[in-house]
């Protein structure tokens, strides 16, 4: 008997702390007030640029800002049309459709339904909903600019579309669940200026934290599948790619990037020895980040500058030198010759012996996190499923070699490509490249 209290202590000690977890903000200080009590400029809404703006043009900037588009379109599918995968350990979960059609969209949604929906996870008749909807971020928008996303989505074509059932296994196919989750995990309040910091700063807070949801990749999760802000945007493994460590860390985070660096990447998803976004971030870059303003780009960056460094003890500095210009130097001549030979035959033409390309920078390796990541789990996605990319004047593009090579010579490749430009060489195996294939 006293064994089983000891245990049911532990535990309710242990659930209290993962509860009571600092929130987003936390680690700022400062005094936080309510917005109507702020007296600088407001910091949400769109940007100056776009003051004078209609409703439907607000909207569509705050609804590329929160990058609506990425989940809730196909590839080849109508624009909001719905129907995306996401496969989970549990099952799969496919997202809604929020066009303004009245039978499978949103077109019977009043502006109440819609702010429960996408602030408290509550869709329209009572139904729960997941939180792949990242409503405990959203719940920091105002009505202001929830209804001018709403006004944007109402202005688009209605398209009649039926998205697949999801596939959720027991209990996680128990939707009131998420109640019980919301309760718990999402604060349910809007967004409150710091009185501590510029408006610069609360800005990129509004947007990193609530319209851009930069925690739901980069910050880890508990057990609940809720964010540990405790290791706030220390980086994660989601939907089989790593989202990095964005804190002020020198060596595992951004801290060594200057302001022109982060601002460049975030704007058009590379920066010069830091290389190319790939997966999930080229999305965000693409389908949001490059519409936002340069003064919301800047106001990120303040941002992401404050907060707290935390190490990830696998990531050393990245290695910024080319390597070699001869493939007979460098990587030490008894690395498993398979990665060398795959290289040279499908990689060297693009990204060079020396790893910076004589084609494009997007596709120069030197410098790049992914090739100093000793997982190589993004190398591997990359050579998996390829990447493409729109860029001024053209786009770049890495074909898929998913279907040419099996999973034993792409971790060769993957292992080859890290060792020969990383900081560390990678040990990634042909049953881990196994199981990235359906994260595909």
């Amino acid at each position: 008997m006293p064994g089983i209290v000891a245990v049911a202590v532990v535990l309710l000690v242990g659930l209290v702390w993962i509860v009571l977890a600092p929130g987003p903000m936390d680690f700022a200080g400062g005094a936080r007030v309510a917005l109507t009590a702020y007296r600088g400029p407001d910091p949400t809404g769109v940007p100056q640029e776009l003051a004078r703006a209609s409703l439907v043009q607000r909207g569509e900037y705050l609804a590329r800002a929160a990058d609506c588009g990425a989940c809730h379109t196909t590839q080849g599918g109508a624009p909001y049309a719905g129907g995306l995968a996401f496969v989970l350990p549990f099952g799969t979960l496919y997202s809604t459709n929020i066009t303004p059609d009245k039978e499978t969209g949103i077109g019977e949604y009043s502006d109440a339904d819609f702010l429960n929906a996408l602030r408290r996870g509550i869709g329209r008749g009572g139904t729960r909903l997941y939180p792949a909807m990242p409503y405990a971020a959203y719940t920091y928008m105002t009505d202001a600019d929830a209804l001018a996303i709403k006004a944007y989505l109402f202005s688009l074509k209605p398209v009649h579309a039926r998205v697949p059932a999801d596939t959720l296994r027991f209990p996680a196919n128990q939707r009131w669940l998420m109640g019980a989750w919301s309760f718990l995990f999402n604060p349910g309040k809007r967004f409150e200026p710091d009185t501590a910091h510029n408006v610069q700063w609360n800005r990129g807070a509004y947007l990193t934290e609530g319209l851009a949801h930069c925690g739901e990749c980069h910050t880890p999760r508990n057990p609940f599948q809720a964010l540990n802000n405790r290791k706030k945007f220390a980086g994660t493994v989601l939907s089989g790619w790593r989202a990095y460590n964005i804190t002020s860390h020198r060596d595992s985070g951004v801290g060594a990037w200057s302001d022109g660096d982060l601002s460049q990447y975030l704007a058009s998803g590379h920066a010069e020895l830091h290389g190319a976004a790939a997966g999930p971030m080229s999305e965000a870059v693409e389908q949001s980040l490059t519409y936002l303003t340069q003064s919301d780009i800047a106001a990120m960056v303040n941002y992401l500058r404050s907060v707290p460094a935390i190490a990830t003890p696998d990531l050393l500095a990245p290695n910024a030198r080319p390597a070699p210009a001869s493939h007979r130097e460098g990587v030490a001549a008894n690395f498993d010759p398979g990665g060398k030979a795959i290289f040279e035959g499908a990689c060297a033409s693009c990204h060079a012996w020396t790893g910076v390309s004589p084609l494009t920078p997007f596709a120069t390796l030197t410098g790049a996190r992914a090739v100093n990541d000793p997982s190589a789990i993004n190398v591997a996605q990359v050579v998996l499923s390829g990447a493409e990319r729109q860029i001024p004047g053209g786009h770049v593009f890495m074909p898929a070699f998913g279907s040419t090579y099996s999973d034993i010579e792409i971790a060769n490749v993957a292992n080859y490509v890290t060792a020969r430009f990383g900081a560390k060489p990678s040990t990634i195996t042909a049953e881990q490249v196994a199981k990235l294939r359906p994260a595909m």
